[in-house]
C-alpha cells in the first residue's frame, strides 16, 4: 500500500496452503465444541499457491505494478512446499473452508485499506 518493493524468497515457487482467518477461526471453534479432547485436527484451506502468484494476486487487487517484486535470498532451511490434509476435520467434524483463496485475498486487502492505522506508522 505504501508502494515498497515486495519480497519474493528465492525463486518464488516455495508452495503453501492458504486459509481465510474467518475459516480457520470457525474451525477452531467447531474443535472446541464438538471435537474429540486428545485429537488433533488439521485445517487446510485447499488452496496451494506459490510466492510468485501471492504477489501477482496482491498487486493486481491493490493496482500495483509488477515492478514492485523484489526476489530475495531465500531463508536457510526454507521448505519447499506445506500441504494440509484437512480430511480428518472434514469427515469426523464436517467441517470445510467456506471462503475462496480469492475472496479471502480480496477481503485481507480491503481490510488494510480500511485500517491504514494498523500499518502506517511502521517503517
Amino acid at each position: 500500500m505504501k508502494d515498497k518493493m515486495l519480497p519474493i524468497y528465492g525463486d518464488g515457487k516455495s508452495v503453501r496452503d492458504y486459509l481465510f482467518v474467518e475459516d480457520h477461526c470457525m474451525a477452531i471453534d467447531l474443535i472446541l465444541h464438538k471435537g474429540i479432547i486428545g485429537e488433533s485436527y488439521c485445517i487446510g484451506g485447499d488452496s496451494e499457491k506459490n510466492g510468485q502468484e501471492i504477489a501477482d494476486v496482491v498487486l493486481k487487487i491493490t493496482g500495483k505494478s509488477d515492478t514492485l517484486k523484489e526476489f530475495v535470498p531465500d531463508r536457510l532451511g526454507h521448505d519447499r512446499r506445506y500441504a494440509i490434509d484437512h480430511s480428518k476435520i472434514t469427515e469426523h467434524l464436517g467441517w470445510s473452508p467456506q471462503t475462496s483463496f480469492e475472496e479471502g485475498i480480496k477481503k485481507t486487502v480491503k481490510w488494510y485499506q480500511d485500517n491504514k492505522s494498523w500499518y502506517e506508522d511502521l517503517s
